[in-house]
């Protein structure tokens, strides 16, 4: 990889912050399918590639609903699109493996709004309720898994964030 490849990609996830806010600006269709592309092209398990996404934009009836669905309902109601991932039942073969390529797709979206000048915010607490979230999006229960719901749009906040050392997080020192 080339010397400013590698560090395109290691100050994208330095500097990619969770974004609550947003301007009234929308986001355009081009922005999203980007999204969803870095999302598809996640690592899965088997390259099984479970995850199936729902994008809701602002006003549809199911933006309402789901924000009832948490606690962070005002950001879900401010966010342009809201982007659901699920993973497909039918599709799964390994609930953990599955579960980390999930995280995977999560992250790849993130990086990639964050490379397209866009925010989001990785909004984790809403799964606390499914299935309920799971059919205010107006999908079956049975066969859709909800992962997270991302929430986009362009940045009206500046985002902030700390890191414990490094040290703190090694279970033994490095040799």
């Amino acid at each position: 990889m080339k010397e400013e490849q590698k560090d395109a990609v290691l100050e994208a996830m330095h500097q990619r912050r969770s974004i609550r806010a947003y301007t009234d600006e929308d986001v355009a269709r081009e922005e999203i399918e980007t999204v969803l592309e870095a999302g598809r092209w996640a690592p899965s398990g088997l390259n099984n590639q479970p995850w199936r996404f729902l994008v809701v934009r602002a006003g549809d009836r199911r933006q309402e609903a789901l924000a009832e669905q948490t606690k962070y309902g005002h950001v879900v109601r401010r966010a342009k699109v809201l982007i659901g991932v699920y993973l497909d039942r039918e599709a799964k073969y390994d609930d953990r493996k599955d579960n980390q390529g999930a995280g995977a797709c999560i992250q790849n979206m993130l990086l990639a709004v964050h490379a397209l000048g866009l925010g989001a915010v990785w909004l984790g607490e809403i799964i606390n309720h499914e299935p309920d979230v799971v059919e205010a999006a107006g999908l079956d229960p049975a066969r859709y898994e909800m992962m997270a719901l991302l929430a986009v749009g362009r940045p009206d906040q500046k985002g902030s964030s700390d890191r414990k050392p490094l040290d703190d997080l090694l279970l033994e020192p490095l040799a």
